[in-house]
């Protein structure tokens, strides 16, 4: 058969059963989820002038709370950077562990990533309230959760980077007969040394946002006061902490985005 024969099978028009059948099946676990949680467009639509009455009790803002809402911004800061130091730390040694060109026995790589598959999947906020119950309410349980967060989340990042590293450095210095340590000191870390200060930096701006929500489960920080400002309905209040916390993440994130474009 000639080319130009099979010009019009090659140009047919593909097939689409499988786009319907995906939009199909996402609607219908859309509707099954929604049908399962009691979630109601209608229910809604109806807590809107309710939303509008929250919103009017919020506003203006009790600016005479900056006062009293500064230091524990200050110690969400804090714990934002305990957290992500001694988190980052500890995922150095085991991104290496679970970096399949790096590590070559097997039980080692399988057995890092199921700490850090375990790590992962325990949310920040169960750490948070397993630790407040273990060294009390405060923002010492604060710092710990975000530590195992910022661990499971540096540790994710930087092994894939190491993985995807150019092996040239590597087959070279192999060559000429270089040890482990040497391998990993001038041919993996100098290439994966800028991407692993941007996953610190964004590890970061993401723990300063968690250990905001922290409070609210005894882990201290300005979630805490947040707490206490709904519980007493002084709504005032809590639109003052959440827009204080709002230019704190905005300006922290500049200056998170402004580094890690100079690092990359």
């Amino acid at each position: 058969m000639s080319s130009s024969d099979r010009g019009p099978d090659l140009l047919k028009k593909p097939s689409s059963l499988k786009p319907t059948l995906s939009i199909i099946l996402v609607l219908l676990l859309l509707v099954g989820s929604a049908y399962k949680t009691d979630a109601s467009l209608i229910e809604l639509i109806e807590g809107i002038p309710e939303m509008g009455k929250l919103f009017q009790d919020m506003y203006p803002p009790n600016w005479s709370y900056l006062s009293t809402i500064y230091e524990p911004m200050l110690e969400t800061i804090r714990m934002a950077i305990i957290g992500t130091v001694i988190g980052s730390l500890f995922a150095i040694p085991i991104s290496f562990l679970a970096a399949r060109n790096v590590t070559r026995v097997p039980v080692l790589g399988v057995i890092s990533r199921f700490i850090l598959n375990l790590v992962r999947t325990i949310p920040d906020l169960m750490f948070a309230g397993v630790f407040a119950a273990i060294v009390g309410y405060g923002a010492l349980a604060g710092a710990i959760a975000l530590a195992f967060f910022s661990f499971g989340l540096v540790s994710k990042l930087t092994y894939e980077s190491i993985e995807s590293i150019d092996p040239g450095p590597l087959e070279a210095m192999t060559a000429v007969g270089a040890n482990k340590l040497q391998w990993i000191q001038f041919g993996v870390v100098p290439q994966v040394m800028a991407q692993f200060a941007a996953y610190v930096l964004y590890t970061f701006e993401v723990n300063v946002r968690a250990a905001a929500i922290l409070g609210f489960v005894g882990a201290g920080g300005i979630g805490l006061i947040l707490q206490r400002s709904l519980d007493r309905l002084r709504y005032d209040q809590a639109s003052t902490i959440i827009l204080f916390t709002l230019v704190v993440v905005l300006i922290i994130d500049y200056v998170s985005t402004k580094l890690r474009e100079r690092l990359l």
